[in-house]
């Protein structure tokens, strides 16, 4: 299959061949290369080759696509989801406007702990079919790569079936997805006076399980003050490293709970949320290569203060950012709402949020050989936008979808 695509009003996140771009970090966010009025040249899904139209290939195509007004530009790279669950939690969302905190909520057995009652009620095969239907919605508003958590499961069956629902995603979905090991998300009922016998039982029973059938490729833990204090965090994130499982961290959501710097310590792939990041949290970050992450869905859903954005960017650091989508703080995948977010309340331009939702979103899944910048090499994982005249106009037209077609494969 060759697909041609010609008269693009701009095509964005151009790589040169000679440049090996895996991360894009402080004052060079704001900047995402371009060439106007261009072609793309696909074939079985790889792009051959991309330019100004004055040097357009004659070429026989099996398809060429008209892009007169319009924009293109890599598929979006949302690195942190939990888009496996069985249920919405509506009633939460009620609570919380009369009054009910996160954590309230969570000590009467709601959030997590009820998100894994539900998931034990629901067959594998249900899970999987409202999990899919999720992920073609995602897919649709431009997501290209994802990844998906487990989490909602909290003990050996239900994880497992949750990686493997993943799995089953993963071998159907027209999109790169990775998996995440989760158990350590809360600590079940029974074992809220045991925290140190559900460390082990994660450590001992569930990843041998886990990584003898191939389940993830990462691991993570919700290291927060209430949940898996920083020992803890430490002790799981180097069991999974025994096991080849790199680690990803939940930190710093609601407290500053030294989660950024245990991720830092234990080389973690990426720290996400950070509504609460400092001065420290800047240092340790500065020292390593982990990925900070932002979630400023879950902030606006839930009414708490936003990530600080621009002290993280104006310290020279990268900025991912990611959905969170998961039923109870931030039931949302829609990557162009995300972004109108990231712009109007973390201030970051229109060229920041995009870069961190492309290069900066395919390294933190480790998929920025294949995804994240429009290169020779690269997979066609393309939105084609509807007319528009620049990349501001994604996050300003806000509430609605500017994805013309999603080129997938092609």
């Amino acid at each position: 299959m060759r697909l041609l695509i010609t008269n693009i009003r701009t095509l964005y996140q151009t790589e040169g061949q000679g440049e090996e771009k895996k991360v894009v970090s402080g004052g060079q966010m704001a900047k995402v290369p371009s060439i106007d009025n261009a072609w793309l040249l696909a074939q079985d899904g790889v792009i051959i080759g991309y330019g100004d139209m004055v040097t357009v290939p004659e070429t026989v195509a099996d398809e060429v696509i008209d892009a007169t007004g319009r924009l293109v530009l890599p598929a979006w790279c949302d690195s942190h989801t939990h888009l496996v669950y069985a249920a919405p939690r509506t009633q939460e969302f009620a609570d919380r406007i009369n009054g009910l905190s996160y954590e309230e909520i969570a000590r009467r057995g709601g959030g997590i702990l009820a998100s894994a009652r539900r998931l034990k009620e629901m067959s594998s095969d249900d899970l999987y079919d409202q999990s899919l239907e999720r992920l073609h919605s995602v897919i649709a508003q431009g997501t290209g790569a994802i990844e998906i958590k487990s989490g909602y499961g909290l003990d050996l069956e239900g994880e497992l079936k949750m990686l493997r629902t993943i799995r089953r995603l993963k071998e159907n979905a027209p999109i790169p997805v990775k998996a995440t090991f989760l158990a350590a998300h809360a600590y079940p009922l029974e074992y809220s006076q045991n925290k140190e016998g559900y460390v082990n039982l994660i450590i001992n029973e569930m990843l041998p399980k886990v990584a003898g059938e191939g389940l993830a490729e990462y691991i993570d833990v919700f290291c927060e003050r209430g949940f898996f204090e920083v020992a803890e965090t430490e002790r799981i994130l180097e069991a999974g490293w025994k096991y080849g499982l790199k680690p990803k961290i939940h930190a710093n959501q609601l407290y500053a709970s030294g989660g950024v710097q245990v991720g830092v310590k234990c080389n973690a792939l990426s720290v996400d949320h950070l509504e609460c990041v400092g001065e420290p949290e800047i240092e340790a970050l500065k020292t390593g290569t982990t990925m900070p992450t932002l979630l400023p869905g879950a902030a606006f859903f839930l009414g708490m203060h936003y990530q600080p954005a621009r002290k993280i960017i104006d310290a020279g650091l990268p900025v991912c950012l990611a959905s969170d989508y998961n039923p109870g703080s931030c039931p949302s995948g829609n990557i162009p709402l995300l972004l109108t977010i990231a712009c109007t309340q973390l201030r970051m331009t229109p060229e920041e949020a995009i870069n961190a939702v492309t290069i900066n979103g395919a390294a933190a899944m480790e998929l920025d050989r294949e995804m994240g910048t429009i290169k020779i090499g690269k997979k066609a994982n393309l939105i084609l936008t509807n007319k528009m005249e620049s990349l501001a106009y994604i996050p300003y037209d806000y509430g609605n979808n500017p994805v013309d077609r999603m080129i997938l494969n092609k």
